[in-house]
C-alpha cells in the first residue's frame, strides 16, 4: 500500500514552505517593498449612514494611489475609534487615510501595535483587536501623526512610539502582566 504523501511530495512542500518563509524573513529584517510592486490595503469601517455613498468614499480613500480599498458598514451608528497602520505603509498614504477617516466620523482614539497587523495594511474604525493590544492617543499626538513634514521613517517611528503597549493591565480588580504585550 502506498502512503498518501510521497518523498517527492514532501520535497515539493518543503520547497514551497521555504519560498513562503523567505519573504517573511526579509520583512522581519526591516525591508519594505515599494508600493509600486505591492499596494497598501486600506480597510475602513464606516457608520451605516454612509452606506449609500460607499462607492464615492472608496474613490476618496483610493485617491493617493497604490492602494486597495475595502469599506465596511459598521453595524452600529458609530464605528470603533481604533486605527492600525502597518510598518511598511508610506507616510503620505497613512496621513491621507487618517484624514479621510476623520472626515467620515471614524476618529482615532487608539492605535494598534504593529506586531499584530500586516506590514502593508491600514485598518480604520476596526474592532478586530483586544484593548490590551492598543494604546490610547491624544488629539495632540494625532496632530503630530498628521504633520506633513514627517517623512515615512519619522512617521513610522512616531507611530511605534505612540502605540507602545502597557506592560501591565487591570483585570478583575488586579494588576497583571499584559497578556497581549508584544516584545519591543
Amino acid at each position: 500500500m502506498r502512503s498518501p504523501v510521497s518523498v517527492r511530495g514532501l520535497l515539493w512542500y518543503a520547497l514551497v514552505g521555504l519560498l513562503l518563509v523567505a519573504p517573511a524573513k526579509d520583512a522581519a529584517a526591516g525591508e519594505c517593498e515599494s508600493v509600486l510592486r505591492r499596494p497598501v490595503k486600506i480597510e475602513a469601517w464606516l457608520s451605516k449612514k454612509y452606506e449609500k455613498d460607499l462607492p464615492a468614499i472608496r474613490e476618496t480613500f483610493a485617491a493617493m494611489g497604490h492602494t486597495r480599498v475595502t469599506l465596511w458598514v459598521y453595524p452600529a451608528e458609530n464605528p470603533s475609534r481604533v486605527v492600525a497602520i502597518g510598518r511598511c505603509v508610506p507616510a503620505y498614504i497613512a496621513r491621507h487615510a487618517l484624514r479621510n477617516a476623520l472626515e467620515y466620523g471614524v476618529g482615532a482614539a487608539s492605535l494598534v501595535h504593529q506586531g499584530f497587523i500586516s506590514d502593508r495594511w491600514i485598518g480604520l474604525g476596526t474592532s478586530l483587536f483586544a484593548e490590551d493590544s492598543q494604546q490610547e492617543i491624544s488629539a495632540e499626538n494625532l496632530r503630530r501623526l498628521l504633520d506633513d513634514n514627517l517623512d515615512t521613517s519619522e512617521f513610522q517611528a512616531l507611530y511605534q512610539e505612540l502605540s507602545r503597549q502597557d506592560e501591565t493591565v487591570q483585570a478583575f480588580g488586579l494588576t497583571h502582566d499584559n497578556p497581549k504585550r508584544m516584545k519591543q
